[in-house]
Parts: C-alpha cells; sequence; structure tokens
C-alpha cells in the first residue's frame, strides 16, 4: 500500500488519489539497477521495503556509496529538482518491494499540487544532507566507525535486526577492499555488537553499536527529524 512509504503517507488524501492512477506497484530482487550515471531516468521509485543504495562512480570506474533511501524516502531525488538524469548509479542493495512512477508524470502531479512538491522538496533535503554526511565520515572515521554506521542505517530502514548485506555492498559503502570489510566485521563482532556470517550481519546490541559510531552516525538523523518530525522514530535519514 502506498502509506508504507512514508513520504506517499504524508500525502493529503486528495493528492493521493491523484498520484495513485500513475503508479505501478513491484518487487525490488537485489541487484535490480534502477539508474546508471548519465542516462536517462524515466522512472521514480518509493520504496515500501527493502533499501536502494546510492553510488557515486568515477570515470575509471570506481565505486563509493554515499546515501541509502529505504522507506522513508525515493529515488532519484535529482528528479525532484527537474533533472532528467541521475549522476549516480542506484540499485537495489537488500531485496524489497515498494511503487514506481514515470519522471514525467511525477513531474506533472507536483507542478500542480504544491503541498505535495513541498513534502518531497523536504525530502531532497534530507537527503543531499545524508550525502554531505556520508563524505564526512569517508574522511575523517575509521573504517570501523564506518562500518557501523552503514550498518545502523540499514537497521534503520528495514524489519528486524537481520541484514542480508554481501561483503561486495559492504566494500562498495566503505569505498575499501573487502579485507578491510572483513576485519572491520571482526572488530563489531568482536564487540559483540553484531553477529556475521555468509553475507548476513545480526545486530545484537543497537545501543552500543550507536555509542561506538559516535559522531559518524546521528547527523543526517536528526536533519530528517527536524524536517519530518511527524515520522522520524525508526525511520533513518
Amino acid at each position: 500500500m502506498m502509506e508504507q512509504n512514508r513520504l506517499l503517507a504524508g500525502l493529503e488524501l486528495e493528492d493521493s488519489e491523484l498520484l495513485f492512477p500513475h503508479m505501478a506497484e513491484m518487487e525490488f530482487p537485489q541487484g535490480m539497477e534502477l539508474s546508471m550515471p548519465g542516462l536517462p531516468a524515466d522512472h521514480c521509485y518509493f520504496p515500501t521495503a527493502g533499501i536502494i543504495s546510492t553510488v557515486v562512480v568515477s570515470p575509471e570506474g570506481n565505486q563509493a556509496e554515499i546515501g541509502v533511501i529505504g522507506r522513508e524516502g525515493m529515488s532519484p531525488s535529482s528528479a525532484i529538482l527537474g533533472a532528467d538524469r541521475n549522476p549516480y548509479r542506484t540499485v537495489i542493495q537488500v531485496a524489497g518491494r515498494g511503487w514506481r512512477v514515470p519522471r514525467t508524470d511525477l513531474l506533472r502531479y507536483l507542478d500542480a499540487r504544491p503541498a505535495a512538491r513541498s513534502i518531497m522538496l523536504r525530502w531532497t533535503q534530507a537527503f543531499s544532507c545524508q550525502i554531505a554526511f556520508s563524505a564526512l565520515s569517508n574522511a575523517v572515521h575509521s573504517v570501523d566507525e564506518r562500518l557501523a554506521r552503514w550498518i545502523l542505517m540499514c537497521h534503520d530502514r528495514l524489519e528486524g535486526d537481520r541484514l542480508v548485506l554481501t561483503h561486495e555492498f559492504l566494500a562498495i559503502m566503505l569505498a575499501v577492499r573487502r579485507a578491510s570489510v572483513t576485519n572491520a566485521l571482526h572488530v563489531l563482532e568482536g564487540h559483540g555488537f553484531i553477529y556475521s556470517q555468509r553475507g548476513v550481519i545480526i545486530v545484537r546490541d543497537r545501543a552500543a553499536l550507536e555509542a561506538f559510531a559516535a559522531d559518524a552516525y546521528g547527523g543526517s538523523e536528526r536533519e530528517y527529524a527536524r524536517l519530518f518530525p511527524a515520522r522520524a522514530a525508526g525511520s533513518g535519514g
């Protein structure tokens, strides 16, 4: 249902009824590519479960994840600003489901519904804040702290404590080699924060993991809570 996505749930009833005919519900299998850098972004996606990964790609093919999107948001946020292309690669990191709408239909709808546009623009601000804090974390925090941050962000967006995150995705998330991922997982597991085995991470002590992440986690989450106070609890940012 549309209300399972927090952005769509925030729309007025009349706005929801006008948008619904343009929406198509779909499954999001892990690894599904939603957009590629420089190519037209024909659709926008509103997850109700699972996680979309936003990845920046260098001309030589190096990759680093800069943001994650779950049921609190949509992708690509660049479409809200009128851009017909998303500069990033967006891919389903954790399988789920959600809604798809043609980008041109969404833009026409937002032009006609200023209250809905305001909600979407607030989301764009929240996501740009997440990207900024990802850049800060990559610059100043250790690999272990950065891994703790990403695990917390994924935990915010999924039901339960079990996260299906492959070493390949974790390496992209942290912009490091797989060996560094393995070492960081061992550190967090050694502290008793998580349990990790064969692409599955189980969060065992959320509070201790937050304390370990320190100021690597929480900046963009506070901005999301400020922009969406009624829907901030458990949503991530």
